[in-house]
């Protein structure tokens, strides 16, 4: 009946970083794909950590306090995804259900849980799917009350 689990909403395919690899990069990708939360993930495939967006800002930051594009992109290619990710990684599992993954994301005001099963990441949940869900809620009720 609907959607009632994590893994009914998360997102499967999910972008990941190495701890390695440059912030240019990271920036690159989440621009490219429109994503705004990339889990950093070890040569083992567990989640070490996540970049978001907000972490990409910091260095955006340096450019708005007048030190200009130049700055930032050196500091995008000076630091590492290591260096700016959120280690405190909040994760749930795919049985997890939607109503307690939405009130810990709020609790914790967070924009995302990792998914993970026996130690793996599996997939992500982010506010978006969320907002996704409400829609097309919306939608079905809307078509319910036409017919």
């Amino acid at each position: 009946m609907g959607i009632q689990a994590v893994s009914d909403l998360m997102t499967r395919e999910v972008v990941t970083l190495e701890a390695k690899e440059m912030l240019g990069f990271a920036d690159d990708v989440m621009g490219l794909a429109r994503i705004r939360h990339m889990p950093v993930v070890d040569e083992n495939g567990g989640v070490v950590g996540v970049v978001s967006q907000r972490d990409l800002f910091r260095g955006a930051l340096a450019r708005a306090l007048g030190y200009g594009e130049i700055v930032q992109q050196r500091l995008y290619r000076m630091l590492r995804a290591g260096d700016v990710m959120t280690c405190d990684v909040v994760t749930v599992s795919p049985s997890t259900s939607i109503e307690s993954a939405g009130k810990l994301m709020t609790s914790r005001k967070i924009g995302c849980l990792v998914v993970v099963d026996q130690g793996k990441l599996v997939g992500i949940l982010t506010e978006s799917d969320f907002v996704q869900l409400v829609v097309s809620t919306k939608g079905e009720l809307n078509q319910g009350e036409q017919q």
